[in-house]
Parts: structure tokens; sequence; C-alpha cells
């Protein structure tokens, strides 16, 4: 089983609640249930085999969630998505306030 970090939409040091940063209605909403509960994902947990060693890795359903989100909005500069992650609320609710020291292009660079 793949250890991924956890997430946590309510650990923010602002006066703003995470998790009612996703409105029920809105695409952003549909996107977070339809990766949650909908699709399949089963075969990129099968690429992760940090079970027992090796440091826990970034959730893919959430860095899925976080380039269609993106995608939708017409960000499609890994380094504007990696300031949308950082300054837009939208983007910090959706990934669960996942931070990292590594710039957003090289993650993505390796999921490729």
């Amino acid at each position: 089983m793949a250890r991924y970090k956890p997430q946590d939409r309510n650990s923010l040091l602002l006066p703003v609640v995470l998790s009612e940063q996703i409105v029920p209605g809105s695409f952003a909403f549909a996107l977070d249930y339809l990766v949650d509960n909908e699709l399949d994902l089963s075969a990129l947990d099968a690429q992760f085999k940090n079970d027992e060693v090796g440091a826990s890795a970034y959730d893919p359903r959430v860095m899925l969630k976080i380039v269609l989100l993106a995608y939708s909005q017409g960000l499609i500069s890994s380094r504007t998505i990696e300031q949308a992650c950082l300054r837009n609320v939208q983007f910090i609710a959706i990934s669960g306030d996942s931070q990292t020291q590594r710039p957003m292009p090289q993650r993505l660079d390796q999921t490729q």
C-alpha cells in the first residue's frame, strides 16, 4: 500500500475554512467528487513502492485535481499552477494545503 502525504483542509493560518471553499455545484466540487469517488486510480497507486521504505509521495488524486482545475481555468504553465497553489484559496482547498519544498515543475516532470 502506497504512503501519501497527509492532506488537511482545516489547518491554514487564515480566517478561512478550506473545506467550505469548494462550493457544492461548482466545477471544483464536481471535480473533487469525481476524482475521489468515480475514477479508478488503482493503476497509479500500484506505481508507488514506498510501503516500507522511502518518503511518502504526493497523492496522485490531489495532483490530478490540481492539474484539471488549472487547465479548466486556462492555466497551463507549471509555474502558474504552482503560484495558484500558493495564492488561490480554491487551489489550496482542493489540494488540502499540500505544501512542498520543491517547485511544482519538478513534481510534474516526475509524474510523466
